[in-house]
């Protein structure tokens, strides 16, 4: 009885038509020399001024930070104050940042000043997303009506609100602070800002919440405390 041998087409044709996939950026974590097509999940690690580390991987044709950042000082390395006093976070026209509840362990939160400041909060090569590239990024998770439960990460949240966090993404729920001082929801709900203004007083963010897998596209104004986000330049 004869055997039958079946060779691959890729294999007659040449080896350069075998798809490999994997990491084919040779800046990132898990490059693969042996992949010829991309499998879309590059992931990086980045610095701040600081030398806090983030983590960062791709999303579609964006690269996101993993994490929420934390830094404490502009990108030239002039400090950021930090606020606790609601009077006194009520009066700001600059940027500051704080605690949630000022609690260390609670995440750090930043008013849109911070973030418009010229001198830079983002990490280098980095910067705060435009409403636009939040758009980018829900539209490729399936839109804003699915797109959240892919965002949340899979523990953190109440009632049975976890995410897939098949993006990555991993958003936790850490509240944001009132332009007039009050923290709410931490455990509950997470507010990242964008860069762009709605008008001279309020700008847009996105909105995850511990129930529903929506993202919400908001405005909110810029003396509120929100988490912070940033995307390769």
């Amino acid at each position: 009885m004869k055997k039958v041998i079946y060779i691959p087409l890729c294999l007659i044709l040449g080896f350069s038509s075998c798809k490999k996939l994997g990491c084919t950026d040779p800046n990132a974590n898990n490059y693969n020399s042996a992949a010829n097509q991309d499998n879309g999940n590059c992931t990086y690690t980045l610095m701040d001024i600081e030398g806090n580390s983030y983590g960062a991987k791709t999303i579609g044709h964006q690269i996101w930070m993993t994490e929420n950042l934390k830094v404490k000082k502009y990108r030239n390395g002039d400090t950021i104050p930090q606020v606790q006093d609601p009077i006194q976070w009520f009066y700001l026209t600059t940027g500051a940042w704080c605690y949630y509840e000022n609690d260390p362990s609670k995440g750090i939160l930043y008013n849109w000043y911070a973030l418009n400041d010229p001198r830079g909060l983002a990490p280098s090569g980095y910067h705060v997303p435009t409403d636009t590239e939040w758009t980018v990024l829900t539209n490729f998770l399936g839109g804003e009506d699915v797109a959240g439960i892919k965002m949340k990460s899979t523990s953190g949240w109440p009632q049975n609100g976890n995410g897939t966090n098949t993006s990555g993404f991993s958003g936790l729920p850490h509240g944001y602070r009132t332009a007039d001082g009050q923290f709410f929801v931490n455990g509950y709900m997470g507010y990242f800002w964008s860069s762009s203004e709605y008008d001279a007083e309020w700008a847009y963010y996105r909105q995850l919440e511990g129930t529903s897998s929506h993202v919400l596209r908001q405005e909110g104004m810029k003396g509120t405390g929100f988490s912070v986000r940033c995307v390769k330049d």
